[in-house]
């Protein structure tokens, strides 16, 4: 099906048709507009989105590359992102990478190759040169959940909330409820946001005037450095494990994302413990299981849709050339929740 076949459907010209499909439809008489749509409908018209691109040099596609959307968190930032996007007639291709570097790269590889100049990465990685030679050449990218670390490419825009606000409001959550005896669950601190985490969680300590050389952190095993979302509620599980075993375990927990403080929940049910009575519990991200499991999960709330939607901004603005070429770092701040797992010590 053409243009020129939805035209004579309509009774107007095929540059007319042309215009209201590229968005120059400000004169147009509203009864054209609708004869246009009436034909398109009635054809089945699909534009031919490459064709377009080689006549406009402009692609309303973006790439969106995320770690597992088996964690709830990503599949939260997908939605916004594409609901902000088909606002302004973008779509988006979402790729899982499970935070490996080689599969990013592969990623981001195929995008660009698709026409693709634009992608939001949520890797965290402490390093973007995997991706560096296609930012070279012109790719625009914005790193999601990752604060501007030194070596980063001068165009970059990195979009975070402050993790380590977050961490130190949970910690300091617990320690004025009465804990003293702390745990922070997490796999290895190989990205820039668990470091970050695990650095408000030691500010949150040394507040309290306890000193974070007697807090644990768990789990001991298991602390590779391919830990992905996926398996975070198992590792938090595991880490329950152990620290139960510890001959005076923690009475309060900050775990690494919600996912994972679901999976100490569950641990702590193994071990015959009530969790908001016997151990209190920390998450963050405030996904949608949070507000749903049993007790509800205290935790730290990311403002994901506003976030999403200063990511797709930021990204089209330099697609668009109409925004600023250098970088920039967006923080947002973070919020506590509290709910049900989190009471004074017994």
């Amino acid at each position: 099906m053409t243009i020129q076949q939805v035209a004579t459907e309509a009774g107007v010209s095929p540059s007319t048709v042309s215009n209201l499909l590229n968005g120059r439809n400000h004169r147009m008489l509203p009864e054209t507009r609708q004869r246009i749509e009436r034909a398109i409908d009635k054809l089945g018209y699909r534009p031919n989105r490459a064709a377009r691109q080689l006549r406009t040099g402009r692609n309303t596609t973006i790439g969106l590359v995320v770690p597992s959307v088996g964690n709830p968190f990503w599949g939260a930032l997908a939605r916004h992102l594409e609901s902000a996007a088909l606002a302004e007639g973008y779509h988006v291709l979402l790729c899982n990478s499970e935070r490996d570097p080689r599969r990013e790269r592969d990623y981001v590889d195929e995008l660009w190759a698709d026409g693709v100049h634009g992608v939001v990465l949520c890797s965290s990685l402490p390093s973007l040169e995997h991706v560096m030679p296609l930012v070279e050449r012109g790719l625009q990218l914005v790193a999601f959940d990752r604060t501007s670390q030194a070596g980063d490419p001068a165009s970059l825009v990195s979009i975070s909330v402050d993790n380590a606000i977050g961490s130190q409001l949970a910690t300091q959550h617990l320690t004025d409820l009465g804990h003293r005896r702390l745990a922070f669950v997490s796999g290895a601190l190989a990205s820039v946001n668990r470091k970050e985490r695990y650095r408000g969680f030691t500010a949150g300590l040394e507040q309290a005037g306890i000193d974070p050389a007697t807090s644990v952190r768990a789990p001991v095993k298991g602390d590779a450095d391919d830990f992905g979302d996926v398996e975070a509620s198992e590792l938090g599980r595991a880490a329950a494990a152990e620290l139960l075993a510890l001959e005076e375990p923690p009475t309060g927990i900050v775990a690494i994302n919600d996912m994972c403080a679901l999976g100490v929940c569950r641990g702590l049910r193994d071990g015959g413990l009530e969790v908001g009575k016997d151990v209190s519990v920390v998450g963050f991200d405030d996904i949608v299981l949070a507000d749903l499991y049993a007790p509800t999960l205290t935790t730290v709330r990311q403002p994901m849709k506003e976030m999403a939607a200063a990511a797709f901004t930021q990204l089209r603005s330099r697609l668009d050339d109409s925004g600023p070429t250098q970088g920039q770092s967006l923080l947002f701040r973070p919020e506590l929740i509290v709910r049900e797992s989190t009471a004074p010590p017994s």
